[in-house]
């Protein structure tokens, strides 16, 4: 006689575990564990709010200030100094969270795709350098200078090529005023000459003898290493560095009369 496979009666718990795999999640918005915070720039520009990140809350052991810090913002001079003219982009990297606002540091500059583009040109010599400098505030940069050739005044030549020995020179130069320049300064003061682009135009003025150069600029900067965290330099930064002990306002002295008392107060 043939055999009869006989199933009980009830659920089979493997189709009803398959149905379920397929089953629709619960959909979370991201953003509703999101915080935000006010990104704030140095004192050294005008418009110093940047914009807001957001970040997720603090959960246990993961806190979210420290999530912020090294976050790094790219900006554009423009917006910082009001001048939509302007073409170098400044990266602000996130060093210290107060409050609900982030306090940023100079992390580096470059310039706009566009601008660099356009300063390439047919009949002139490019030339580039780059220098590693060490700031007195301990903090090491890495420049990038590029400037061209131009045409001397009255010249019927079409082209103005510098020779070999004059690009070599005008090199040296660069390089030269480039470390003079950082190494006697800290980083508030490089920022500072990197806005108006001063070093740029010190290098052109040197490099006349050489070969007479137009369109000379400090095109990017990076940190290569920073000094350890400090507060009071962060504070210097953003303009709230407190006075020193020295020049901190003191009470003036009162004379009182031997066995003074002083008054009672009906209230506090």
């Amino acid at each position: 006689l043939p055999t009869i496979n006989r199933m009980a009666v009830g659920k089979n718990k493997r189709l009803s575990k398959a149905g379920k795999k397929g089953g629709k999640k619960k959909v979370v918005d991201p953003f509703t564990r999101k915080e935000w915070y006010n990104v704030k720039a140095p004192a050294l520009f005008m418009h110093r709010d940047i914009g807001q990140t957001c970040v997720n809350r603090t959960q246990g052991t993961k806190i979210a200030s420290e999530s912020l810090k090294g976050r790094v913002y790219e900006v554009s001079l423009g917006d910082l100094n009001n001048d939509e003219a302007d073409f170098r982009k400044f990266r602000l990297i996130c060093e210290y969270v107060q409050g609900d606002t982030c306090l940023t540091n100079f992390h580096g500059m470059n310039f706009t795709r566009d601008k660099l583009c356009s300063l390439v040109k047919k009949w002139q010599t490019l030339i580039e350098a780059f220098a590693d400098v060490k700031t007195t505030d301990g903090y090491f940069l890495r420049l990038f200078c590029i400037g061209f050739t131009r045409r001397q005044p009255e010249q019927q030549k079409k082209t103005c090529y510098a020779q070999h020995s004059q690009i070599r020179a005008i090199h040296v130069k660069m390089v030269e005023i480039m470390t003079k320049e950082v190494s006697n300064s800290d980083l508030k003061g490089v920022v500072k000459k990197l806005i108006p682009d001063s070093i740029g135009k010190d290098i052109e003025k040197a490099c006349e003898r050489i070969y007479p150069l137009h369109d000379v600029y400090i095109r990017k900067v990076k940190v290569l290493k920073t000094p350890k965290f400090e507060m009071s330099r962060l504070m210097e930064m953003h303009g709230l560095s407190g006075k020193k002990a020295d020049e901190e306002e003191v009470g003036t002295f009162v004379d009182r009369p031997e066995g003074y008392d002083p008054p009672v107060l009906d209230s506090v």
